[in-house]
């Protein structure tokens, strides 16, 4: 049974996949303009981010659309394939879950945080009114 269960979700995951990619890539927001001096600074502020996450999760995409819709350039990890990437967020964060922002500060200490309305969140509050 528990093979069986994990065959339809493989398969639903297949399936379901392109088309939750295809539908982010045609509904993806107009992103966030600003003055390029203003630009250069957020993307200086992203490089001490990072997201794990999943091509198809629906709450990665949530993720990644708000991360369109504010301009940024976050570097984003597939943490899915079992590895370095998955063991880095286990290690680092403490759970194999996505979405995850890493985010490091000068010091180089890094705080995990979890939850696809917490990351948006956060996001909204550094960023929007840069």
């Amino acid at each position: 049974m528990k093979n069986f269960v994990r065959f339809f979700f493989k398969t639903l995951r297949v399936v379901l996949g392109p088309v939750m990619l295809l539908k982010e890539n045609l509904t993806r927001p107009q992103g966030m303009a600003r003055a390029p001096a203003a630009q250069e600074k957020v993307d200086r502020q992203c490089q001490s981010l990072t997201l794990y996450q999943y091509k198809t999760c629906p709450f990665c995409i949530k993720v990644r659309q708000e991360i369109s819709r504010l301009s940024l350039k976050i570097q984003r990890i597939d943490a899915q394939p079992e590895g370095a990437d998955r063991q880095a967020l286990l290690a680092g964060g403490g759970q194999a879950k996505v979405p995850c922002l890493r985010i490091t500060d000068s010091a180089g200490a890094s705080q995990w945080l979890y939850d696809s309305e917490k990351i948006k969140a956060y996001l909204q509050g550094r960023f929007a009114a840069a």
